[in-house]
């Protein structure tokens, strides 16, 4: 989850978009019954929550492989068989 003080550091972002991106955000929202600007405000939070949670996988990983927490080629492909053809 992203850190909320986040916010306050962060200058307010103006986004550009073509007018043929603009139609396509307002037909989008048209369909989900919402407001252009909340369509794109949501968008863009679920990017930055999927963001923050795939570098949080990473360092997990990374701290995993350091602690020498990891399967061999191998392995991983002996798992994948008993999984397929239990």
């Amino acid at each position: 989850m992203i850190d909320p003080s986040f916010f306050r550091s962060v200058d307010i972002v103006e986004v550009q978009f073509t007018p043929e991106q603009e139609a396509q955000i307002a037909r989008i929202a048209s369909k989900a019954g919402t407001d252009p600007e909340l369509l794109v405000r949501s968008a863009v939070m679920r990017l930055l929550d999927e963001d923050a949670r795939f570098i949080d996988a990473v360092t997990q990983g990374e701290a995993a492989l350091e602690r020498g927490e990891f399967l061999t080629h191998e392995q991983v492909g002996d798992r994948l068989r008993h999984f397929l053809h239990p």
